[in-house]
């Protein structure tokens, strides 16, 4: 338990439409952008494993906007639309009337009512983008390639009597040339918001990843923007040039100067254990941004085939940052959980904080596995915003991840979208991510809205299979800071992890480390077994008065837990014989003069009584030794010594203490005073009991 609660309230400003930067987006040198950096905006993130509102509507892609009189407009490809019984149509656009969960809709027009096909034969018609400027809509269309592979070619068509009838420039589409040529418009609400510009996002090439090698990845999106009186004249349409870096945005009509508002080129699953399953997929598609005003955020909701890719901005331009990829795992896909594409964040269903969203994506059935939802879907998606105070946790040794908090569990994939079993008591009814690419990293752990102390983490095995459900060599526990993922220092294991199956089912491995504060923590490592993947029982995340790597176990090489004062030679006996238990001792030896000892700073709460206790042998020579306890870091004040001699056997030293008020740290040290002659002290299984 946290001893204090502060929360801070993120300022919000439904008002302000186009927020100035306050940050830059971290471009590189040259002025190019670098890949997303995470956020640190978000706090926590949770996407439904599967849809949470479904439509009698048949189709995919579905860009919406929400129109002043009060109904979405959504418009779909290859499928009936929400007239099951009209045909089926390459294009569609629908009117959909209620709110969540009782959605209604009609198919008003399709087909050549809606677009054209600018590049003759092997092509057809998909929406991309739609945006309603007070019931006014427009709706951008592509040519796709009948293999998906290919957009040549799109133009912006117009209805003003709510979607029944559409008129477009039939003599040229706008865009053309591979450029620009997948389009979607920042939602800005009902009406399409107040500002005077419409902001559109594009893609050149393709639609997502592209299968053929020849053809250049979609790692880069662009931004335009144009005013809502002239979104069909194209002369009027003005392209973002800044380099994600200045405060404010520059703009030119002239496409050729563009610069990317966001690069993104990591490559997911750059490998699947079934080689007929598509890999090394690129991460920016067709997708939606919206704004949230609860939160003064742009939300952008991209995809590959297997994740949602969700970033966070407080500008149209940036910078951009990554906070979510919510990875379904690979085919076959069944109804416990899937994924999908064309995603997008409908601002009609936004909660009024922001925290609550609705990703609006779709699917076929896909590897057999029967998953469906080829229709207008929506699934629900929890935010939290950062709180930003600093780390005030009580050392009681409480779960800190345990059900009914703000703890959000996290994996790199769920094979049957059972996270919430991490912390649900029960180890049986664990989870294991199985996810059928050939991986390299995978991880159990949580995320938090604030920062939290740690030092401990009970790891508790999953199920073990012939094929995984391991991790290779020893996990380590991560924690995040500012984003960004951080291994620990001083972890210790026990008892130690195999590394392979023989970790066995439903084991507790206690993972003890220095400790810090993050408002993540996560116990990772290299998936095993010949289809790489590990299994959990459950993880819980605490916060206690211990001795981290009390037995000195640790691996040679990484950071200690334990500090040195003193000028004497130390060190770590390494399976030579000498520990008390397990393999390793700690050491002292010298033939100088003065205090050396080990050290180690142990978190406690102030008013309570702890029993701190050591076992040492020592050469028959010594004297001066002291195992005890002092007041903070500075060592200012003794709460509680034991003095002790030569022992040629481990005696068990200990010093009972009661912590003053105030103190909610104090150092544990173990050590002798030298008097000029060789002289050793072996150091082992420390503990602290209340």
């Amino acid at each position: 338990m946290r001893r204090t609660t502060v929360l801070t309230v993120l300022a919000a400003s439904a008002a302000l439409t186009v927020p100035v930067a306050l940050a830059t987006s971290g471009a590189t040198a040259a002025g190019g952008l670098g890949d997303a950096p995470p956020s640190t905006f978000v706090g926590t993130s949770r996407v439904d494993e599967k849809e949470s509102v479904t439509t009698q509507s048949d189709g995919d892609l579905w860009p919406s906007c929400w129109a002043d009189n009060g109904h979405l407009y959504a418009a779909n490809g290859d499928g009936k639309g929400f007239s099951l019984d009209g045909p089926f149509s390459d294009i569609a656009v629908s009117e959909i009337e209620g709110d969540l969960p009782s959605l209604t809709g009609r198919t008003v027009a399709r087909g050549d009512d809606v677009g054209q096909i600018w590049s003759g034969s092997g092509y057809n018609r998909k929406p991309t983008g739609m945006v309603c400027v007070g019931d006014t809509l427009y709706l951008a269309v592509q040519d796709l390639a009948l293999d998906f592979n290919d957009v040549p070619a799109a133009t912006i068509v117009k209805s003003t009597d709510g979607g029944r009838t559409w008129t477009w420039d039939r003599s040229k589409p706008m865009f053309s040339g591979h450029v620009f040529t997948t389009i979607w418009f920042a939602d800005m609400g009902r009406g399409g918001g107040s500002d005077g510009y419409v902001y559109a996002y594009g893609l050149d090439h393709n639609w997502r990843d592209s299968f053929d090698d020849s053809v250049p990845d979609p790692q880069d999106l662009y931004l335009a923007r144009v005013p809502k009186a002239k979104i069909q004249d194209r002369k009027a349409w003005q392209f973002y040039t800044g380099d994600g870096s200045a405060a404010r945005p520059t703009w030119s009509k002239d496409i050729a100067a563009r610069k990317p508002v966001l690069h993104d080129g990591r490559r997911l699953y750059r490998q699947t254990h079934d080689s007929n399953h598509i890999s090394n997929l690129s991460v920016l598609g067709q997708g939606g941004v919206t704004w949230v005003p609860g939160l003064h955020r742009y939300l952008y909701a991209s995809w590959t085939e297997y994740t949602f890719e969700l970033y966070e901005s407080p500008n149209p331009w940036g910078p951009w940052r990554h906070f979510e990829s919510k990875d379904f795992g690979g085919y076959p896909w069944d109804q416990s959980q899937y994924g999908g594409y064309a995603t997008t964040i409908p601002s009609k269903f936004l909660s009024a904080d922001g925290r609550t969203a609705y990703v609006q994506s779709n699917v076929c059935p896909c590897g057999g596995g029967g998953a469906n939802a080829y229709h207008y879907s929506l699934r629900t998606l929890h935010l939290t915003p950062a709180v930003a105070v600093a780390a005030d946790d009580v050392p009681d040794g409480s779960n800190l991840a345990a059900q009914g908090g703000d703890a959000v569990p996290i994996s790199k994939s769920s094979h049957f979208g059972r996270l919430d079993s991490l912390n649900d008591g029960d180890p049986a009814s664990g989870e294991d991510d199985f996810d059928d690419e050939v991986k390299t990293r995978g991880w159990w752990g949580y995320t938090w809205p604030e920062r939290h102390d740690l030092n401990r983490v009970d790891f508790t095995t999953g199920k073990v299979f012939p094929d995984g459900g391991w991790f290779d060599g020893r996990p380590q526990v991560e924690v995040r800071r500012d984003g960004v993922w951080q291994p620990v220092s001083g972890e210790s294991v026990s008892p130690a992890y195999p590394g392979d199956a023989t970790a066995g089912a439903g084991t507790t491995y206690t993972i003890t480390f220095t400790p810090t504060e993050g408002d993540g923590v996560r116990v990772a490592g290299n998936p095993g077994g010949s289809k790489t993947f590990s299994s959990v029982g459950e993880v819980a995340a605490r916060y206690a008065t211990q001795v981290a790597d009390a037995g000195f176990e640790a691996p040679s090489g990484e950071a200690s837990a334990w500090d040195f004062e003193g000028t004497a030679n130390h060190g770590v006996d390494r399976g030579l014989g000498f520990a008390h238990t397990g393999r390793n001792n700690g050491w002292i030896r010298t033939s100088g003069t003065g205090w050396s000892a080990s050290t180690q700073r142990v978190p406690v709460e102030p008013g309570h009584t702890y029993t701190f206790s050591g076992w040492t042998r020592t050469s028959a020579n010594l004297t001066g030794g002291r195992l005890g306890v002092r007041r903070g870091a500075d060592g200012s004040q003794v709460l509680g010594e034991q003095e002790y001699g030569a022992s040629a056997d481990y005696v068990r030293r200990s010093v009972t203490v009661t912590v003053p008020a105030g103190v909610h740290e104090v150092t544990l040290y173990a050590g002798f005073t030298a008097q000029g002659e060789d002289a050793f002290v072996q150091l082992d299984d420390f503990d602290v009991t209340p």
